[in-house]
């Protein structure tokens, strides 16, 4: 008996479920009622789409997503990324693909939902470069502690810190009488990476640093204190087309970025935790990084931020300042790209 192939001329949101090779969709018509919901292979999801009359489709955002998302715009479909954590409380009972691509389908038509805009490609390009970036950082690291232990059993000791474990690199390549030399030819191999490393982290260096001449928004990030080429590079090119426009406030942003308290509110009493972690974890680091890099300059300075950062350090830990201060970069970062304006520091009062 051949299968009937259900007529999709009335579909008006489509759910789908994004994987490597076996993708799930789930079509409804304008009055709710399921048309169709199945599995595709890969090679047939653009073929399905085209038939399709226009509509709304629905996806994760996720790894491959803003790919699919071009795809489908460029047929002529309204695509929306949600968040997969908003997608989640949608899922009725057990999880699969099937009820996975029917939560989707419902939550892309809730008139509260999120959704992530698609980027272009050459936007997810800029971003790559800040995620090669921390990858080679990371590997980095490894080599140099992996170099600092391996030098430890054959006498060497170095002071901590990425400069003195370096060192012991430059004296792998320079030889030194204390350095056997079976030793030196089983290490060499670190040594050489190291140093490739740090060269292709200073070309992207001086890429983002270059970036920031030419770009306006950048610049003008670059006036807060704690706020470099890379951070400054980061917010902008992760705000993408849309900027800063797409949050309600400052509150908001600071909330996209995880630095502020997690709540478990009832009955009208605000019970307030640590800050949540949500959101983007990489520019939160890059400005909670910049955030001790101004509490490590505050004697040298005098203005209210630094001011308050040193009160606050009398009753709290020096991280718990930071991660304060870093909510305080966000929210300025926030007011500076809505007013189109430079940072000025307010004159601390008498």
């Amino acid at each position: 008996m051949s299968k009937v192939t259900p007529d999709l001329s009335s579909v008006t949101v489509v759910g789908l479920d994004l994987a490597k090779l076996v993708f799930q969709v789930h079509c409804v018509d304008a009055g709710g009622k399921v048309l169709l919901n199945r599995a595709l292979k890969r090679r047939e999801v653009m073929d399905f789409f085209r038939k399709l009359p226009n509509c709304r489709v629905g996806i994760e955002a996720c790894g491959s997503s803003h790919h699919w998302g071009r795809q489908l715009l460029a047929l002529g479909h309204d695509v929306k990324l949600m968040p997969p954590a908003y997608v989640k409380p949608y899922v009725r009972r057990q999880k699969n693909d099937a009820t996975d691509a029917a939560a989707i389908a419902e939550a892309v038509t809730r008139p509260t939902m999120r959704f992530v805009a698609v980027r272009s490609i050459d936007n997810q390009a800029l971003l790559m470069r800040h995620r090669v970036r921390e990858t080679l950082v990371g590997q980095r690291t490894q080599l140099l502690n992996s170099l600092r232990g391996h030098m430890a059993e054959a006498g060497l000791i170095a002071a901590q810190g990425a400069r003195n474990a370096r060192a012991l690199a430059g004296l792998l390549a320079e030889g030194h009488p204390d350095i056997p030399s079976c030793v030196a030819q089983a290490l060499l191999p670190f040594a050489r990476q190291i140093a490739e490393l740090d060269a292709a982290i200073d070309v992207l260096d001086k890429e983002f640093a270059a970036a920031a001449k030419a770009d306006v928004e950048v610049r003008r990030l670059m006036t807060i204190p704690g706020i470099g080429p890379q951070t400054a590079h980061a917010i902008v090119v992760t705000l993408g087309p849309d900027g800063i426009g797409q949050f309600s406030g400052p509150r908001e942003f600071a909330a996209f970025l995880g630095l502020v308290p997690r709540q478990n509110s009832s009955g009208g009493k605000q019970r307030l935790g640590r800050i949540s972690k949500m959101g983007n974890a990489y520019l939160r680091k890059l400005l909670v990084v910049g955030a001790h890099s101004v509490l490590h300059h505050r004697e040298r300075h005098n203005d209210p931020l630094r001011n308050w950062a040193k009160a606050l350090l009398a009753a709290k830990p020096f991280k718990l300042v930071a991660v304060a201060i870093a909510n305080k970069m966000a929210r300025i970062v926030f007011a500076l790209l809505s007013s189109q304006s430079a940072y000025a520091a307010p004159v601390a009062a008498a």
